[in-house]
């Protein structure tokens, strides 16, 4: 059993990791630490120069940019420089409006932004704003989470300088096990769980929200569409899939729409909360039953972050739907062993999806990562798990989770290089 002093860590460790987002979190990380940059130079930047980690290009080249009808990083670091704002966190741009947005393209017009790539660094998290106004200049540089400011420095003058390594490569204070995973959100008293439906009230709301209009490729309301219908069925799977998915729409064509995100993704937040909300509710699940599970999702995603890290050549999603997974088979009725066996069950099945970037086409990936969360729900509950002889799981859930790390991490990092090599030498 957890002792008091290892709930209120975990629960703070959640309470950082599960925070609101507007639009995809790496161009708004960028667009963050612009806008610091801004505030510390004290005037609107003549010239801002940006580098960025592999991962973050990646992440910030082809997706949609709150309130803009644009993609990329250009317009985000404009608008970070004319109305970001520090305080706001990844929600820096919500207060963008068209008059900003016409202002940021003549900003991107008169050549007033550069963005180089980092060199010699091992982050994959890593942004620098450089802002130049006559001879004022300032440097921001964010490093290891979305929202962490590690070297600030104003004409010359350092204001901090903390060395950071990202948390998931240096661990955090709150060791995780899978068995700590499920008997905080089982064992803990409900009270202290609340806090989730936070995120499920958001993520509901994000979704509803999103179908008022099209966004993306509309992968959410195609699978309830007439055509949807016939193919895949009225039913709760496509119900779920569909909600999970047209959030992911919205937040991935720019909608100014807030999720609340884990581990610094939104789309992570909304594939670990959505499925299990709409399967609670489909089947009528008591409020009790829901926070617990969608404490279940959430922290194994968090765990299992700890040792992916926050960027890799694995597509987020996998991890995601690996938590949905785990909070859908509680609601099923499923004990301890079941649940670490749609755990297996999911990282025997979709291990290896590459992330080639944040884009409206990740709709895609979430239903695809959704409907095999429920597949494998479904499998662990008619006792059906893949065995240590199949693969890379192993009979321990811990030493399972640490080989997905182990290989979206060190496995696909020349995968990684390839992809961003792709990226970058269209036509």
């Amino acid at each position: 059993m957890l002792s008091i002093i290892e709930r209120k860590s975990i629960k703070e460790l959640m309470q950082s990791e599960i925070t609101p987002a507007i639009g995809c979190t790496e161009p708004v990380a960028v667009a963050l630490c612009v806008a610091k940059a801004t505030e510390i130079l004290g005037c609107q930047p003549e010239r801002i120069d940006v580098f960025l980690s592999a991962n973050v290009l990646k992440n910030a080249m082809g997706v949609g940019i709150p309130g803009t009808g644009m993609t990329g990083l250009p317009i985000a670091i404009a608008l970070g420089a004319l109305v970001g704002k520090s305080e706001y966190g990844l929600e820096a741009l919500r207060d963008v409006t068209p008059a900003d947005v016409e202002t940021g393209k003549r900003y991107i017009a008169e050549r007033r932004i550069k963005i180089d790539l980092k060199e010699n660094i091992a982050d994959k998290l890593y942004i620098e704003a450089q802002c130049l106004a006559e001879d004022q200049t300032a440097v921001v540089v964010i490093r290891g989470s979305h929202t962490r400011f590690s070297f600030i420095e104003k004409n010359g003058d350092v204001l901090l300088d903390e060395a950071v390594q990202d948390s998931s490569d240096k661990g955090t204070d709150v060791q995780l096990t899978f068995r700590k995973v499920f008997e905080y959100a089982t064992e803990t008293p409900v009270e202290e769980l609340r806090f989730i439906l936070d995120a499920a009230k958001m993520n509901r709301e994000a979704a509803k929200k999103a179908r008022q209009q099209n966004y993306g490729h509309n992968v959410g309301k195609s699978l309830i569409g007439e055509r949807g219908r016939s193919l895949f069925g009225d039913n709760p799977h496509s119900r779920m899939l569909s909600a999970t998915a047209v959030a992911c729409d919205a937040r991935m064509d720019g909608a100014l729409i807030p999720v609340m995100s884990n581990s610094g993704s939104g789309n992570q937040g909304v594939a670990a909360t959505l499925p299990v909300i709409t399967y609670a509710e489909e089947w009528g699940c008591s409020e009790t039953d829901l926070i617990r599970a969608l404490i279940l999702s959430n922290l194994s995603v968090i765990y299992i972050k700890q040792h992916l890290g926050r960027l890799s050549a694995l597509c987020g999603c996998v991890v995601a739907a690996s938590g949905s997974s785990c909070g859908i088979t509680y609601l099923m009725g499923g004990d301890y062993n079941r649940i670490t066996f749609a755990i297996k069950n999911m990282i025997a099945n979709i291990t290896g999806m590459i992330c080639d970037g944040a884009k409206p086409s990740c709709a895609l990936k979430i239903a695809s990562g959704t409907s095999t969360a429920i597949l494998s729900a479904l499998m662990a509950m008619e006792n059906e798990v893949v065995t240590s002889q199949e693969g890379i799981v192993d009979d321990d859930v811990d030493k399972t989770i640490l080989n997905l790390a182990l290989i979206g991490k060190q496995g696909m990092a020349e995968t990684d290089k390839i992809v961003l090599d792709v990226m970058t030498h269209k036509e």
